[in-house]
């Protein structure tokens, strides 16, 4: 196992805006880190640039505390896991898993244990002879996860790992690839544009945007304590509701929902913008104070969303099981004050 250091790192490519800006975190020896953002935010490129892949232009990155910023990749000691699998179909499950071992000039015997430990680990003893093409997209996966494995790395770098599987089999891998880092106990950062396996993976969550670090924390802290506007609304399922406003009298005032909340533990309360309250913040109650019209319903099984019209503007309410409100019924509502969160004209949250 190893740590992981990023100090001030930054990539560019000519003139052009930057890709990734100043961008310190640690990652700590065993942990798993998730790393997450939209498309174009620069996190495949971090992760190339730990791997060795992508020349870093400025700043330092440490493994082990060792400066690594002119350490070739085969040197790093790191394993690394692509979105295409990249698997070489000329060869065998066999043959592929035991590739780094044979470039590392590991002797014969030594490989052929090496790879029957690893295909037992991934359930892939019963498929080593067969070639790529007749595997499963899963078991593709896992011949990807042997192949980093096998070598022993400090690290393991996951880009987008999952993204060309479907749903189902997304969610049976996620298990496995924690469990696997877990019985392993290397250090991982996995790369992804999924909160759902962002909030569901991370030890910690790392937040990219624009190329700038946003927010670094546990799920729980970035979910419920996001730093700004972009995170509390790219982390969460349904999207937080987000409004704009004035401190009034003591309470926030949005003038255009006609909606009023407390602002007890708000230091500056006069720099307040926008509030946000998460869809399950809204409680839906014949004796609620405010008034909206159902525009649509979404059941999922589990839960519905309620998409609430108050006046001209759309907010989200989140319900256990099956609704019993369809499309054009009127509803009162609450909101929880104490869930509230609230942003100053520049997006940031005034809760720090």
């Amino acid at each position: 196992m190893a740590s992981i250091r990023l100090h001030n790192i930054t990539k560019s490519y000519g003139i052009n805006e930057p890709v990734l800006t100043n961008i310190t975190l640690s990652i700590e020896q065993g942990e798993f880190l998730v790393v997450v953002g939209p498309s174009g935010c620069g996190k495949s490129t971090l992760l190339r640039m730990i791997a060795g892949l992508e020349e870093i232009s400025s700043g330092e990155l440490f493994i082990d505390e060792k400066c690594v910023n002119n350490v070739l990749p085969k040197d790093r000691d790191v394993g690394m896991v692509f979105q295409n699998y990249a698997l070489y179909p000329h060869l065998s499950v066999a043959e592929n898993i035991g590739f780094p071992l044979r470039l590392r000039k590991m002797n014969k015997v030594d490989i052929e244990q090496r790879v029957k430990e690893v295909a037992l680990m991934l359930q892939l003893e019963n498929y080593v002879h067969r070639k790529p093409k007749e595997l499963s997209g899963g078991q593709r996966q896992r011949v990807a996860l042997g192949r980093a494995i096998a070598r022993n790395p400090q690290v393991f770098l996951f880009d987008e790992p999952l993204s060309n599987l479907d749903a189902q089999l997304r969610s049976q891998m996620r298990s496995e690839i924690l469990a696997l880092q877990r019985k392993v106990g290397v250090t991982g950062i996995y790369v992804t544009h999924d909160q759902t396996e962002a909030m569901t993976m991370g030890d910690k969550i790392a937040v990219l945007h624009k190329g700038k670090l946003q927010q670094i924390g546990t799920p729980t802290e970035v979910y419920n304590r996001p730093h700004n506007i972009f995170v509390a609304q790219f982390i969460g399922n349904p999207i937080i509701n987000i409004i704009d406003g004035i401190f009034s009298e003591g309470m926030f005032l949005s003038e255009s929902l006609g909606i009023r909340i407390n602002m007890d533990n708000i230091v500056n309360p006069h720099l307040v913008k926008y509030a946000g309250f998460r869809p399950d913040g809204i409680h839906i109650d014949d004796s609620g104070t405010y008034t909206a019209r159902v525009d649509h319903c979404e059941y999922i099984g589990h839960e519905t969303t309620l998409y609430l019209r108050v006046h001209n503007e759309q907010i989200r309410a989140r319900l256990s099981g099956e609704s019993i409100y369809k499309q054009g019924d009127i509803v009162k509502f609450n909101i929880r004050s104490s869930e509230v969160l609230f942003f100053d004209t520049n997006e940031n949250s005034l809760h720090f």
